[in-house]
């Protein structure tokens, strides 16, 4: 899975360089402004090319720059570890003096250390394979060349890495955005939750098992539930609905009137359900334990690591010290900025010495790199 991570320039990301090998799951804490949520973002920006946004202004735009620095062009890489081969994929984006719009001026995504194409401009070079010969294309200088490249099979790398990137889930959910309803399917949810209908819809469609994985999960949080049903109520336009029971009673609710708290119970069972069924999968989570009680953070973390532990990585962010206290100082890195004008700096929380319980160290700001 996600071996490393490297942003330069990019928003307060400078010489920026997340390494997780061999973590199964990863906690970034640190004070406000440090960049937790700005990885997830460099992440989503790698996310969207592989579901096929190709146009470089969609993905990111000048303002991202840090401090405005310009001059210096924005740098992504990644390395990741499918099928047991290490792919690398690496984009530069710059801001030519005169020009509004940011363009390509470096990619390249290598297999095992060979190159399976780069660009330097608008010049792409596809490498000579045993069944092809080495070819080059010009591409529009503000266009992404990944999404545009024609897949040879399901085993070409680039099907390959692209499937990946598409298929990585990063999540702030909000759940009012939540509603349930779908007029289409997806594999593919997005930051907020917004379309978790759809998700669930696609979920389902394709790996009809996985409602029983849902259901498991959400009886462990809410014994009373009794199922959950997905209704055609129109053409094309599917909403959920929750039944509810007791020895005396039962109650029927829509998806969009359950709590906040309750719908992030029914992504977190989704998550968990797409990771086992269409797997494995890299989730990035923003403060997981948003919208839950107290009992309930240290089940619902806890639930997340188990599921990513023989299978797939996920990596959260939080405050929460309920959450903080379920992972150990082996797999916590801490994030840190002396001010809005110096890089964040990323350290193993093995590797920083700490005075007594974490907890409290972080509550008396004790934790700097």
């Amino acid at each position: 899975m996600l071996q490393r991570l490297y942003v330069h320039n990019f928003r307060c990301l400078e010489n920026f360089e997340l390494i997780i090998k061999e973590m199964s799951s990863a906690l970034l804490i640190g004070r406000n402004g440090t960049g937790k949520s700005t990885t997830a973002a460099a992440l989503e920006v790698l996310q969207g090319i592989g579901r096929g946004v190709n146009r470089v202004g969609r993905l990111v735009q000048s303002k991202d720059f840090t401090r405005g620095r310009s001059d210096v062009p924005i740098r992504f890489e990644i390395e990741v570890l499918l099928d047991r081969k290490l792919y690398k994929y690496v984009l530069a984006l710059e801001l030519p003096g005169r020009f509004r719009e940011l363009r390509v001026s470096e990619e390249q995504l290598l297999v095992a250390g060979n190159p399976i194409y780069s660009r330097e401009a608008a010049q792409v070079t596809l490498q000579a394979t045993p069944h092809n010969r080495e070819a080059q294309f010009l591409v529009d200088w503000h266009l992404v060349a990944l999404p545009v490249i024609q897949e040879q099979s399901e085993k070409d790398p680039l099907h390959v890495f692209k499937t990946w990137l598409a298929h990585t889930i990063i999540l702030a959910p909000i759940p009012s955005l939540m509603t349930g309803e779908s007029s289409g399917e997806t594999l593919e949810p997005k930051r907020e939750g917004s379309n978790f209908g759809e998700w669930f819809s696609g979920l389902l469609s394709r790996y009809p098992a996985a409602y029983t994985q849902v259901e498991q999960y959400l009886r462990e949080l809410m014994p009373d539930i009794r199922d959950f049903l997905n209704e055609l109520i129109a053409k094309d336009f599917k909403s959920m609905f929750v039944r509810f029971e007791n020895s005396n009673a039962n109650f029927q609710v829509a998806f969009k009137d359950l709590s906040d708290g309750e719908k992030c119970f029914f992504l977190c069972a989704v998550v968990l359900a797409a990771n086992k069924f269409y797997g494995p999968l890299f989730c990035f989570w923003d403060e997981p334990d948003n919208y839950l009680s107290l009992s309930e953070v240290g089940h619902f973390v806890t639930a997340l690591r188990r599921s990513f532990k023989d299978s797939g990585q996920i990596i959260v962010t939080s405050h929460n010290p309920e959450a903080i206290r379920k992972f150990s100082n082996e797999n916590t890195l801490v994030l840190d900025r002396k001010s809005h004008l110096e890089p964040t700096l990323v350290r193993l929380l093995s590797e920083i010495p700490v005075k007594g319980d974490l907890v409290d160290a972080l509550i008396r700001g004790d934790v700097e790199l």
